[in-house]
């Protein structure tokens, strides 16, 4: 019975970390969405000052990382997890990469806002605007998939991948077009054009969480479920 009492209160105990697990993850996820929306709000208002929010947010980012990696470390040490609980594990060990690379990637699109101010834009960043709402979508998604064991939403994060590459293709033919009209417009659009592809970028770290969320519900990665398909 003592022996009973004593596994169930480990398992309570397991089950704490875990949820505790799920919310530091939630908070980071939320802290690189603000970082991406900073980001693509300084290249609109032509905004250099951000680069301080982002780059505190970015940091944050990166003690977040730290204090996951730290707890998850722990479960594993102290509570000796099954195979499925284990993979729950290694998906948020991997999951936080990905996060830690958007914070990254929106610090250096807030950096390049620097090269606007003072500047009139050979075109108002719609598209990118754009592709900024729906990297910040995907993001939440993805991270919201995990928590919820929600392989549906993950798979609508992974098709939604097309519509950010959709949406990059469309900004790259505005701006060849707009430096063929007038070569001075190069060194803008160049900026435009790597804003545009850390966006595409955070899109797909968004698909590599939704991909780890399927794994830790069903064992397979994206190249094992390839194969299984293919041998079915």
């Amino acid at each position: 019975m003592l022996k009973k009492a004593g596994v169930n209160r480990m398992r309570k105990r397991f089950e704490e970390e875990l949820e505790a697990l799920n919310e530091e993850l939630v908070k980071m996820g939320t802290i690189v969405e603000q970082a991406i929306a900073l980001g693509t709000k300084a290249i609109l208002e032509q905004d250099g000052k951000v680069i301080s929010l982002v780059r505190e947010l970015e940091e944050q980012t990166n003690e977040m990382e730290k204090q996951i990696e730290s707890r998850a470390l722990r479960i594993i040490l102290s509570q000796q997890p099954a195979a499925r609980d284990l993979r729950l594990i290694s998906t948020a060990l991997k999951m936080i990469r990905d996060m830690e690379r958007i914070g990254d990637q929106a610090l250096d699109i807030s950096e390049i806002a620097v090269h606007f101010e003072g500047k009139t834009f050979i075109k108002k960043p719609v598209h990118i605007m754009m592709m900024s709402e729906q990297a910040v979508k995907m993001v939440n998604q993805s991270v919201d998939a995990f928590v919820k064991h929600d392989i549906d939403l993950a798979q609508q994060v992974i098709s939604a991948d097309d519509i950010i590459d959709d949406l990059f293709v469309t900004v790259r033919q505005e701006l060849i077009d707009l430096i063929r009209d007038n070569p001075d417009n190069g060194e803008q659009a160049m900026d435009f054009m790597m804003v545009a592809k850390y966006l595409e970028r955070i899109g797909d770290h968004a698909v590599n969480i939704a991909e780890w969320v399927i794994f830790h519900r069903t064992g397979l990665y994206k190249d094992q479920k390839s194969q299984s398909i293919s041998n079915s």
